[in-house]
């Protein structure tokens, strides 16, 4: 039996450079036997250009489109065609490491882990690479742990929520991406972390590009009054769904 990474990566407007980047970064895992991957690529609208970008020679490679509606639905409609046990996150203009896969599934068979994040290097345009440096230790991070410290810092996680990998199962329960027009990665990122354990990986897994071109670039997306209302609702979401879990531990405990 064949164990299947779906990896989920939403487009608009796509750039076939980068497009190309990302399959090739694709193309260097080697993952565990018995795994394989497959790349769902869903463009935000309706102009096939996406799906003309890419090698058509490649059956693991499943293109679709949509109308417009944001990278949150454009995930979600991504999701509904996939078939992956675990879903990973790969925008359009990112890179994986060599590597990332397979440390992402072993990281997911450890007992309690729901998500998976790991270190995440800035891709300049002149192809240096910049890495973070508050990253947290290699290893389990408790429940509740990520949102603490986005809380504490500006509403800054301590992990890059683009390098994202999750249990199907989890990421349905959560309800998936928020229907936010920015910030729908981490509204997942911590809502998973409020039902479950994580774990990152101190080694890196993913080349982050920064261009003029990326959704976080854009004015608007630092525009303080809806900054302010997506955060307030990120908030709430993950505190509702870590005080709803306390809550069924409690209920289990009494009847142990």
């Amino acid at each position: 039996m064949v164990h299947t990474v779906s990896v989920i990566t939403a487009t608009y407007r796509p750039v076939a450079e980068y497009l190309d980047d990302a399959y090739r970064s694709l193309l260097t895992q080697e993952l565990p036997a018995g795994w394989d991957w497959e790349w769902i690529v869903q463009e935000d609208g309706t102009t096939g250009e996406a799906a003309a970008m890419l090698p058509a020679a490649d059956s693991r490679i499943k293109p679709g489109m949509g109308r417009h509606g944001g990278p949150g639905v454009c995930r979600s409609l991504a999701l509904a065609r996939s078939i992956g046990s675990f879903v990973k996150v790969l925008d359009a203009d990112d890179q994986l490491a060599p590597g990332a896969l397979a440390r992402d599934i072993e990281a997911l068979q450890q007992p309690g882990v729901g998500w998976t994040t790991s270190r995440v290097l800035d891709l300049l345009p002149d192809g240096s690479t910049i890495g973070f440096d508050q990253d947290p230790p290699d290893g389990r991070l408790a429940s509740g742990t990520v949102l603490d410290h986005w809380r504490r810092n500006d509403f800054r996680a301590s992990v890059h929520p683009a390098s994202l990998c999750i249990r199907r199962d989890l990421l349905l329960a959560v309800g998936g991406w928020m229907a936010l027009p920015a910030s729908e990665d981490v509204g997942l990122l911590l809502a998973a972390d409020a039902l479950t354990d994580g774990w990152f990986t101190a080694e890196p897994g993913m080349l982050y590009r920064k261009w003029d071109g990326q959704m976080t670039a854009h004015p608007t997306h630092l525009d303080p009054i809806e900054r302010t209302a997506r955060m307030r609702l990120i908030d709430e979401r993950a505190a509702s769904m870590h005080i709803t879990t306390r809550f069924d531990l409690i209920a289990e405990q009494r009847t142990v």
